[in-house]
């Protein structure tokens, strides 16, 4: 297998880089540079052609495209610790927190990068006022995570998952490119500090 992946902070490279290191898994890794855009070049749309990362090749030839695809293929083959959860429900649960995070916090969290960031600007045709609805929309997202938490450890159940992975890179790249976590949610803040410790002993520092 080759896992053609970006460096950190890039959100779902390091969610595939934090499930590996908790199923303590080593993978052969291409390591592509998005600000190079080697992810467009024309080998690599010839493996994935939507020109993303990460992708999983595999021995055979196939490859795998999609973050929580390839985390599933691999957590079927290396089931210990469980990190979709050990029964029908919990795998659901997982599921279905995953979408949420990626849908109501990771997706104005991309719009927040995309047109409101320095370092896109030249990629892309930003538009000021689409980044700063979506900062509003980053705001809502994590009180409303803050509430849902609660006196909860971890976001799916009992056990830590791919749903604090999830959530632990979405916000840690929302800090890095200036969408610090506030102090005034405390159970957000409490279970950043575990995930951060369970997951990643070396944090994203902010740009």
């Amino acid at each position: 297998m080759m896992l053609y992946t970006a460096a950190d902070p890039a959100p779902n490279p390091r969610r595939v880089h934090l499930f590996l290191a908790a199923k303590a898994l080593e993978l052969p890794r291409t390591e592509l540079s998005l600000l190079k855009r080697e992810h467009k070049l024309p080998e690599t749309l010839a493996r994935n052609p939507r020109g993303q990362v990460p992708f999983l090749e595999l021995d055979d030839g196939r490859v795998l495209a999609e973050t929580v695809s390839i985390c599933r293929y691999l957590d079927a083959l290396h089931p210990e610790p469980p990190m979709f959860g050990p029964t029908p429900f919990e795998r659901a649960e997982t599921d279905m927190w995953i979408r949420r995070v990626e849908s109501a916090l990771g997706v104005p969290v991309g719009l927040v990068w995309q047109h409101g960031h320095p370092l896109t600007a030249r990629l892309v045709t930003q538009i000021p006022e689409m980044a700063a609805q979506a900062r509003l929309r980053v705001a809502e997202a994590r009180t409303w995570l803050d509430q849902q938490l609660g006196e909860g450890a971890w976001l799916a159940g009992a056990r830590p998952s791919m749903a604090d992975i999830t959530l632990l890179t979405t916000l840690d790249f929302a800090g890095w490119i200036g969408l610090p976590l506030p102090e005034t949610l405390p159970a957000l803040q409490s279970w950043h500090g575990r995930a951060t410790a369970r997951f990643a002993a070396q944090p994203v520092t902010t740009s």
